[in-house]
Parts: structure tokens; C-alpha cells; sequence
């Protein structure tokens, strides 16, 4: 049944990569419509969401952003998806880095880099960082149920030369990394909720007070890892 999914559905996903920009994102403003419109996708839970974010604002302020959000989403769902086909070229074209010289210095210090960053904008192709760096880059990730789609993910990634290890695998490879001396920068995006069995640290975000990962802090300070943000927008 995943072989057959995956038959069906990669196809539709090619077809989409090699769209041209402009014909992406119109396809994107179609998606937005049919999600939030026709589909109405957790929009009760978004608004839940915005209302104890922002008590402050009105309305139709808080209305705004979250059309603005899904309009985000979407865009981001596709730009996932181009990423099958862009080429090194073109993402590089982009997707550019300020402030750089940051972060090459602290490759400099000789020790491996936690980098942190949220799933927000076109995070996915931070992967392009890899072609700028010296260090070994490892982008940790959840693991994919189907197994071909999961593949394929570990596919589009290593065309831009970053290794991806599943949220399992991440101390294993560290150990590896330092028993053999390879300094490498570990690609962390945990600014999604943990499971509450699991919450250790809990904080004020935004109005709300929320539980917060801890993985990388814990990892960086156990392994003596510098640490680093990566703003994408």
C-alpha cells in the first residue's frame, strides 16, 4: 500500500517541482483558497491560537494574520516541493545568507555547531548552507512512516550534500563524529510542542505559557557544542 501511495502521489509532486516560479505560487494561491476556504484546514484551532497570542488586537487584525499564515503555508508547502528539481544554481539565486562571516567564525573556535532555527519561510532550504561551509552538516529530522517517501527526502537533501539523521540517531552519530574527530554542524528546528509525558522545561510564549524542547540545549551543553540561531524570512 506505501509503494502504491507513493506511485501515485510522486508523479503529481515531480510535475509541480519543475513549474516555473510564477506558476508555482499561482498554483500556491489555489491551494490557499481550496485549504482555508473550501477545506477550512484547523481553522478553529488557528483561531483559538491567534485570539490568546494577540487578546489585544481586534478582530479583524487577528483575520488578517491568520490568512496571512495560510498563505505562508502554502507558499512553504511548495517551495518544499521545488526543491526536488531547483538546481544548486538557482537556489543559491534564492536563497542567501547575511551575516555569514558569524558563522564561519565560529567554525574557527574548533568545535561542532548546534544550529537552530524554526519551521517558518523557506527553512527547508537551509540545506543550501552546506555548499558555504567547512563542516560536515546534519540536518536531524523525524523520521517518514512510508519508507519511500522517506527516501526520497533523504534523496533531495543529499543533492545538496547534507546527511540527514533521524531525532534516534542523533547521539549515536555525535559520538561517531567526536570518537573520529569530524566537526560537524547538527541542523536543529524545535520550535514545535513536545509531548507533554516529555516536557521538562515549560516558558511564557507569546501570552502563553508553553512547554519547550530541550533536545539541543542538552546536546550542545553534553558535547560542548557552540550554539547558533538561523533567522529565515
Amino acid at each position: 500500500m506505501q509503494l502504491l501511495f507513493f506511485l501515485i502521489v510522486y508523479p503529481i509532486l515531480w510535475l509541480v517541482s519543475i513549474l516555473p516560479f510564477r506558476l508555482l505560487y499561482a498554483l500556491s494561491d489555489c491551494i490557499y483558497v481550496l485549504v482555508y476556504y473550501v477545506i477550512g484546514y484547523r481553522r478553529r484551532i488557528v483561531k483559538q491560537n491567534l485570539l490568546l497570542a494577540f487578546p489585544d488586537k481586534s478582530p479583524a487584525e487577528r483575520l488578517s494574520i491568520e490568512k496571512k499564515s495560510y498563505r505562508h503555508m502554502c507558499d512553504m508547502f511548495l517551495e518544499m516541493i521545488k526543491t526536488m528539481t531547483i538546481s544548486p544554481d538557482e537556489m543559491n539565486r534564492r536563497f542567501t545568507y547575511a551575516n555569514l562571516d558569524v558563522y564561519l567564525e565560529m567554525e574557527d573556535r574548533g568545535k561542532s555547531i548546534a544550529l537552530m532555527c524554526a519551521h517558518y519561510a523557506s527553512y527547508e532550504w537551509v540545506i543550501s548552507m552546506n555548499s558555504k561551509i567547512r563542516f560536515r552538516g546534519f540536518a536531524i529530522y523525524k523520521q517518514i512512516a512510508n519508507k519511500y517517501f522517506d527516501k526520497l527526502v533523504r534523496d533531495i537533501r543529499s543533492k545538496f550534500d547534507a546527511a540527514l539523521i533521524t531525532t534516534k540517531e542523533t547521539r549515536t552519530v555525535i559520538q561517531h563524529n567526536i570518537s573520529n574527530n569530524i566537526l560537524a554542524v547538527y541542523g536543529f528546528a524545535s520550535d514545535q510542542s513536545p509531548k507533554l509525558s516529555k516536557a521538562q522545561h515549560w516558558a511564557n510564549f507569546m501570552g502563553v505559557y508553553s512547554p519547550i524542547h530541550t533536545g539541543a540545549e542538552t546536546l550542545a551543553k553534553k558535547y560542548d557544542m557552540n550554539v547558533i540561531f538561523l533567522k529565515v524570512k
